[in-house]
């Protein structure tokens, strides 16, 4: 029997403004409204909104929050309410669990926004290594539903439901009244641009959906997010990294401080990948012939297969672009050849991101 997917809240309100709904790791999300490359213009050029109601929230409350914290994922948080940011959770042999964002809301609370893929998994995982701390891992996800707001006109649009928008700073978080119910406003993004994700109880959301719809924003789908997130060069969890690659294997290496004193899970052995190095690396990939390449693709150097492609899209700015894990002495713009449908189509490692803004 196959199991049910599950809509978000927000579900009804995409149906309605034209979304293509398809199958997204169990949920039933839109691929496209109007077409993939209107709605990559809009997020380039203008603002585009998504719905990503499914993305989880995970509470961690208690005096040992913060400690628990360090101890759990690579990067090296602040104790410092309002501030977030990025890392990967590991588990024992290095291998990438889950890429989160944490924010710190109190000396005792943190939330981490975590993927929907991972959810369930990262949630147990939180839960039994937070054995021998005081703190209390609260997974609320079914309680929110999650906007989030791109593109360089984003912010100025959004000034007319918080003025007050643009004081907050890249990967913090505040917390505001959103029409009667309390909701979190953070500034981090999926797409290359400026913009923001606001969560919070599901009426309110898609009183922000309509809102937003009537105040330039665009909808927007999983098609032209997949584009966006590529070409910024952001992975995708459970493509471009899992557990059986590293951080510094998917060219994350900046987000494992090894500097700092918690001993979080694995450090050790990031320690000795960092010292050793790595045989492979995951590296960008621009196709030079015709044709567009997609998840799955080889690649070949000399006639000979040395990776394959973990994403690949057709890019409006790029045109097909890929990305892929290969041998560690691939450089970039070094030559070779993706096949596409048994079509040898010549290529050039790229450095990522393909697209990079001032944001």
């Amino acid at each position: 029997m196959e199991k049910e997917l599950k809509k978000t809240p927000l579900y009804e309100a995409c149906l309605k403004a034209g979304g293509k709904m398809v199958d997204f790791h169990g949920w039933l999300l839109p691929v496209q409204y109007e077409s993939i490359i209107a709605e990559h213009k809009a997020v380039r050029e203008d603002a585009g909104m998504f719905d990503v109601s499914h993305m989880g929230q995970v509470f961690f409350e208690g005096k040992d929050a913060y400690r628990f914290l360090q101890n759990a994922a690579t990067n090296n948080y602040k104790l410092e309410p309002g501030r977030g940011a990025y890392a990967h959770i590991l588990n024992e042999n290095g291998g990438i669990i889950d890429d989160v964002i944490s924010f710190c809301l109190s000396e005792e609370k943190f939330l981490v926004v975590v993927n929907s893929a991972t959810r369930e998994k990262d949630f147990e995982w939180f839960k039994k290594k937070s054995a021998g701390f005081d703190v209390k891992v609260t997974d609320a996800s079914d309680s929110y539903a999650m906007l989030a707001l791109q593109g360089p006109k984003a912010l100025d649009y959004l000034e007319a439901l918080d003025a007050d928008i643009k004081l907050l700073k890249r990967f913090w978080i505040k917390e505001i009244d959103l029409f009667g119910a309390k909701a979190y406003v953070t500034r981090t993004g999926y797409t290359g641009e400026d913009g923001v994700e606001i969560m919070g109880p599901a009426e309110q959301i898609n009183k922000l959906f309509a809102w937003a719809l009537e105040h330039g924003f665009k909808p927007c789908g999983l098609g032209a997010r997949d584009v966006l997130r590529l070409e910024a060069g952001y992975l995708l969890s459970g493509s471009d990294m899992d557990e059986s690659k590293n951080p510094y294997e998917a060219s994350c290496g900046w987000v494992v401080k090894l500097n700092k004193e918690e001993p979080f899970t694995a450090k050790e052995i990031m320690a000795r990948v960092k010292a050793e190095g790595v045989k492979n690396k995951l590296i960008g990939f621009k196709l030079l012939g015709a044709g567009v390449a997609r998840e799955g693709c080889g690649v070949y150097k000399d006639g000979v297969k040395i990776g394959s492609l973990t994403s690949a899209t057709y890019s409006p700015l790029f045109k097909a672009i890929g990305c892929g894990y290969v041998p560690a002495e691939i450089n970039d713009g070094d030559k070779v050849e993706i096949e596409i449908r048994g079509r040898m189509v010549p290529a050039q490692a790229v450095k990522m991101p393909f697209y990079k803004n001032k944001v």
